[in-house]
Order: C-alpha cells, then structure tokens, then sequence
C-alpha cells in the first residue's frame, strides 16, 4: 500500500492510497485502524480509562478510478474548511 495523501478531521480522517488489487480493503482498514488505537493508547495510556473504545467497525471506501489524482487531493484538502 502506498499513502498518496491524508488529511486527518475531529472526527475521521480522509485516506488516498494505492492498494494492489489483491489486498482486501476491509482488512486492510481493520489493521490500520487496529495499528493507530493500539498507538494512541500506548502514547496516551489515560485514553484506556476515558473512553472504553477509540473507534468504530464502519468506514466509507471509495475508488477514484480514472479520476487525476490532483483533483482528488484537492477535494480532501477543501474538507478541512467545511
């Protein structure tokens, strides 16, 4: 997987990336969801008291086909402002 952007919101964050065909997406937000609560709660150990959980089971994948991608990183961008 390669990260092409990123744009990180209150409340989700805005993920462009290159994933080989062969890899499964729900998977793959599994794990990375999975890899930044352990993180988080690790560097911030009092979120484990706080809140009894970091994240959610959904998320929205969208494939940006023949789309370039300077209009797609555009778009995320602009989201920071709405």
């Amino acid at each position: 997987m390669e990260i092409i952007g990123m744009e990180i919101m209150s409340d989700h964050v805005h993920l462009l990336a290159e994933i080989p065909p062969v890899i499964e997406v729900g998977r793959l937000i599994g794990r990375l969801k999975g890899y930044t609560s352990h993180s988080l709660r690790k560097e911030f150990p009092e979120l484990t008291r706080k809140l009894p959980c970091l994240r959610t089971n959904s998320y929205f994948v969208s494939t940006v086909g023949g789309a370039p991608l300077e209009i797609v990183k555009h778009y995320m961008e602009d989201q920071k402002y709405v």
